[in-house]
C-alpha cells in the first residue's frame, strides 16, 4: 500500500497495522506503529489535502481544538490521531448532564476555531462557499422534501427572500460539516474537531447549524441555543440577535437538506440500524433520527417570520416518523 510505504519513509519506523476509522471507501486511515498511531489522509482531490494541511497548521498554532498536521508527502497528509471515541457515539451513552457538558465543549471549541482562524487571517486564503445561485436555490428548494407529508408548501413561504438571505456573501471562516462524527475525544478527555477539507468563508453560523442539525445529535434545540448564547464570541463582529436569526433561517433549510438526503438513501438502501449509523458516521437513515431532524426543523422554522410558514410542514413530517409509518415514504419498494 502506497500510504504505508510513504508513512514508513516519513516516520522512519514500520507500520504494524492499518485500520479505516470511517469504514471502507473513506479517505483517511489510522496507521498503527509499535507505539502510538497517526492518521493518513489521501483525498481524491489533492487541492483539498493541501488546503486542509495549511488550515490545520495555522489553526493548531493558535488553539488546541484541532489535530496537528504532521507533514505532507506528495498527496498524502499525516495528522495527529485525536482519538477513536467519536463525539457522536460518546454523547449517546452518557446521562443528560454529561451530554450538556459535552455539547457545551463542542460549541465552545467551534467558536475558538473561528477565533483562531481570524487571528491567522485564513479569510485571505480559503475559498468562498455557497456563492453559486444554483446551490442556494437547491438549499431553499430542499423544503420540497416535506411535501409528501403534508398538503404542500404554503404560498406564504417566500423562496426568493430565502435565497436572498442565504446567498449573501460571508467573510467568516467555517470548518463546514460539523456533524458530531467529525469530533473525537482523546484518552485524556480533550475534544477536538477534524476533517477540514471543505473549509471556507460564509456567515459563520453554518458550523453550529451542522452540529445542531445533525439528526443523530441528542441534545434538544432550545438547550443548544442556550449553550450557543453562553459561548457566543462577539469577536466575530456580528450582533448576536442578527447572528441567531441567520442561524435559525439556515438551520431550517439545512434540516430540509438532510431530510431529502435521508429519504433518498432510505429508498436506495432501506432503513439502517442506529448502531450502524453511529459506527460508520453514516447519514441518519433511521426513523427515530429522522423524527429528531424534523423536531429541530420545526423549532427553528418557528423562530423567524421568513421560515414560519414551514413549521406545519415539519410538524406533519414529524408525526409521520413518530407514528411508525415512515416505511411507506422511505423504504425502497414501499
Amino acid at each position: 500500500m502506497r500510504i504505508v510505504e510513504t508513512a514508513e519513509a516519513r516516520f522512519g519506523r514500520p507500520v504494524q497495522n492499518v485500520t479505516a476509522p470511517g469504514g471502507g471507501g473513506r479517505s483517511s486511515f489510522r496507521l498503527h506503529f509499535h507505539e502510538g498511531s497517526v492518521i493518513a489522509t489521501f483525498r481524491s482531490d489533492p487541492r483539498r489535502t493541501r488546503l486542509e494541511a495549511y488550515v490545520l497548521r495555522r489553526l493548531s498554532e493558535r488553539c488546541d481544538d484541532v489535530p496537528e498536521c504532521l507533514g505532507t508527502v506528495g498527496d498524502v497528509m499525516f495528522q495527529s490521531d485525536v482519538g477513536r471515541r467519536r463525539l457522536s457515539k460518546v454523547i449517546t451513552h452518557v446521562d443528560p448532564p454529561r451530554r450538556n457538558e459535552l455539547a457545551a465543549r463542542a460549541v465552545a471549541g467551534l467558536f475558538r476555531i473561528q477565533s483562531a482562524a481570524r487571528q491567522a487571517k485564513l479569510a485571505e486564503v480559503v475559498p468562498r462557499l455557497g456563492t453559486d445561485p444554483a446551490w442556494v436555490a437547491s438549499l431553499v428548494n430542499a423544503v420540497d422534501a416535506l411535501e409528501p407529508f403534508s398538503h404542500g408548501i404554503s404560498d406564504r413561504f417566500d423562496r426568493a427572500a430565502a435565497c436572498e438571505v442565504l446567498g449573501a456573501p460571508g467573510s467568516q471562516f467555517v470548518k463546514w460539516d460539523c456533524r458530531a462524527g467529525n469530533a473525537a475525544l482523546t484518552k485524556d478527555g480533550r475534544l477536538r474537531w477534524f476533517d477540514f477539507e471543505f473549509s471556507g468563508l460564509r456567515h459563520g453560523a453554518e458550523d453550529f447549524a451542522w452540529l445542531i442539525g445533525d439528526e443523530a445529535w441528542p441534545v434538544a434545540p432550545d438547550k443548544m441555543i442556550d449553550l450557543v448564547i453562553d459561548a457566543f464570541d462577539p469577536g466575530c463582529g456580528q450582533d448576536i440577535a442578527e447572528w441567531l436569526e441567520y442561524l435559525s433561517v439556515y438551520l431550517t433549510f439545512h434540516c430540509a437538506v438532510r431530510l431529502r438526503l435521508i429519504l433518498q438513501e432510505a429508498r436506495l438502501r432501506g432503513w439502517l440500524s442506529k448502531a450502524r449509523v453511529l459506527e460508520f458516521d453514516d447519514a441518519g437513515v433511521h426513523p427515530d433520527f429522522t423524527a429528531q431532524l424534523c423536531r429541530v426543523g420545526r423549532y427553528f422554522a418557528a423562530q423567524t417570520r421568513l421560515t414560519a410558514p414551514l413549521t406545519s410542514n415539519f410538524d406533519t413530517a414529524l408525526a409521520n416518523f413518530k407514528s411508525g409509518s415512515a416505511g411507506s415514504a422511505g423504504q425502497k419498494g414501499g
